[in-house]
């Protein structure tokens, strides 16, 4: 029964985490709700992560969404910020982590209205530098927490001009990386709950693969109408747990 769990779990976290991000805030408290001290949680989803971020950012690769030369500009924000998250995870409080997390998608949602991203050309565009340190950032909250950290990726990338498939690709390359360092902390510190952590990937793999076939079908407006009201959701789940831990 606790692998079918593990396998429901971690389908939808993946399905929805894909599509919009967000999924660590669906599949992070089910897990400590099993009775996994919060570490081992964010040490196991770290290791999920890594595959099904990787297998789908490969699937877009093959697809052409992205150009590989632009992806591999992301390792060192993404492989640094994940390594410092990953040390830095036992300094901040979940409480601490959940505040910031409010104040960064408030923002990232306000700008996405308020700023509209430029028209652009799918077969030209490239990465902006200027969006280097918003990147490094990330992956540092990414590897301390995560739960919100895709989402942030997406609205960062649409808002330079990206289009949905690409902010998709280079999110779950993104992702695959800082994962993969922090990873290696939670690793080396021992805080990976191994029975855990192999069911909760099988599951994401599944969801991932899903999500990406349903993002190729279906209109650009209607995905951002779900990146939308992921984030307002994502918000009101953060503001509940922090006004009543």
């Amino acid at each position: 029964m606790t692998i079918i769990l593990l396998l429901a779990i971690s389908f939808a976290a993946s399905f929805v985490g894909t599509l919009a991000g967000s999924g660590g805030l669906i599949g992070m408290p089910s897990l400590l709700l099993i009775g996994l001290p919060i570490h081992q949680v964010i040490g196991s989803v770290k290791f999920s992560n890594m595959f099904s971020s990787f297998s789908s950012f490969y699937i877009l690769l093959k697809k052409k969404q992205l150009k590989l030369k632009d992806a591999l500009q992301l390792i060192p924000f993404a492989l640094f910020g994940g390594l410092c998250g990953g040390l830095l995870a036992n300094s901040f409080s979940e409480k601490a982590m959940n505040l910031l997390a409010i104040c960064l998608l408030t923002v990232a949602l306000i700008m996405n209205f308020i700023k509209k991203p430029q028209p652009s050309d799918e077969s030209d565009w490239h990465l902006p530098k200027k969006v280097y340190p918003s990147l490094f950032g990330i992956s540092v909250y990414d590897g301390m927490f995560g739960p919100g950290q895709a989402t942030m990726l997406m609205y960062t990338f649409l808002r330079n001009g990206a289009t949905y498939l690409q902010s998709l690709a280079f999110t779950r390359f993104q992702t695959f990386i800082s994962c993969t360092a922090a990873f290696i902390t939670y690793f080396m510190a021992g805080n990976i709950a191994w029975g855990i952590a192999i069911y909760y990937t099988i599951g994401s793999l599944i969801g991932s693969q899903l999500a990406l076939r349903v993002a190729q079908k279906i209109s650009t407006g209607q995905l951002k109408f779900i990146l939308h009201s992921v984030t307002i959701a994502l918000l009101i789940q953060l503001v509940i747990r922090v006004a009543f831990p």
